[in-house]
């Protein structure tokens, strides 16, 4: 893998993380609701989690789904119905002032495992391992692997803090509802490329 490809992996990271999607949008509204330190297990879930994945994936694991192509089918499945939940719960999240006693935040784990039903997470992994990792040895899927951990990291942070950022405005119970119900559509909206519509 030369400095070229290191680089242009790097920015394609920089840019799919950045983007938004399903963890994205889930990490700003945690930021709202829960506050940065509250979400960081949930932050630290998806660049960790992401990681492995992209690992697992570029060990061989998406042989597997080759040969069993009703895998993909069950994983579309389980994804959609995931994510409407995780949708369900942020619109019924409860006001900045109350979330200590009525909710709480995605932890490690759960980010972590989130990444398997993530849509953009498996387009962001199938792309960076089929257009530069390819066949390489598995230090450089390694090094893959903890290039998207890396950057992910910041850019996930951003979107925390830009929830975070939102608490000012949404003290009055009225306005945090609307923004708790946008994010939801959003998500839900996010689903638009997995039901190949």
């Amino acid at each position: 893998m030369t400095a070229q490809l290191i680089l242009s992996l790097a920015l394609f990271a920089f840019v799919s993380s950045a983007t938004p999607g399903p963890n994205n949008l889930m990490l700003m509204a945690s930021g709202a609701n829960f506050g940065f330190v509250r979400t960081i297990p949930h932050m630290l879930g998806i660049s960790v989690g992401f990681m492995v994945m992209l690992f697992l994936v570029g060990s061989g694991l998406v042989q597997i789904f080759d040969r069993y192509p009703v895998i993909y089918t069950l994983l579309k499945i389980a994804s959609v119905l995931y994510m409407l939940y995780l949708a369900w719960k942020i619109a019924n999240a409860a006001p900045v002032t109350k979330s200590a006693e009525a909710g709480s935040p995605m932890t490690f784990l759960q980010a972590a495992a989130f990444q398997w039903v993530n849509p953009k997470a498996w387009a962001m992994a199938l792309t960076a391992i089929s257009v530069y990792v390819g066949d390489a040895a598995v230090v450089w899927l390694a090094l893959a692997a903890v290039l998207f951990a890396v950057v992910n990291l910041p850019s996930v942070s951003l979107w925390t803090v830009a929830g975070q950022q939102l608490q000012r405005i949404l003290t009055n119970p009225r306005r945090l509802r609307a923004y708790n119900w946008t994010m939801a559509g959003l998500l839900v909206a996010s689903l638009y490329p997995v039901l190949d519509l």
